[in-house]
């Protein structure tokens, strides 16, 4: 079955950078988008950065010029490049995917379990 997985996420002072991979396994026939959340404690997830199969991206207001999203020459993978973190980008950081796959060709929504995300001042 499908099954998204991220590493990358860890404890980095402010000013410093992280780079977070989600990788896609499974039986995947087509992926439309790929996504980055964030939750941090007490509030609700927020999209932090899209790409599309097109190669279109957004991003955040809040992240936007610090954050890079991008997909692997193997579309199974995207990236997450942060730099100038800052202690608010603190949180649990999740990989979305909106693809085909899983027995069906039918288009559906798969989660990675998150992956910490901790900036010091």
């Amino acid at each position: 079955q499908v099954q998204l997985v991220e590493s990358g996420g860890g404890l980095v002072q402010a000013g410093g950078s992280l780079r977070l991979s989600c990788a896609a396994s499974g039986s995947i026939f087509s992926i439309n988008a790929m996504d980055w959340y964030r939750q941090a404690p007490g509030k609700q997830r927020e999209l932090v950065a899209t790409i599309s199969s097109a190669g279109s991206t957004n991003y955040a207001d809040s992240v936007k010029g610090r954050f890079t999203i991008s997909r692997g020459n193997a579309k199974n993978t995207v990236y997450l490049q942060m730099n100038s973190l800052k202690p608010e980008d603190t949180a649990v950081y999740y990989c979305h995917a909106n693809l085909a796959g899983g027995g069906s060709y039918g288009f559906r929504d798969y989660w990675g379990q998150g992956t910490q995300v901790t900036v010091s001042s």
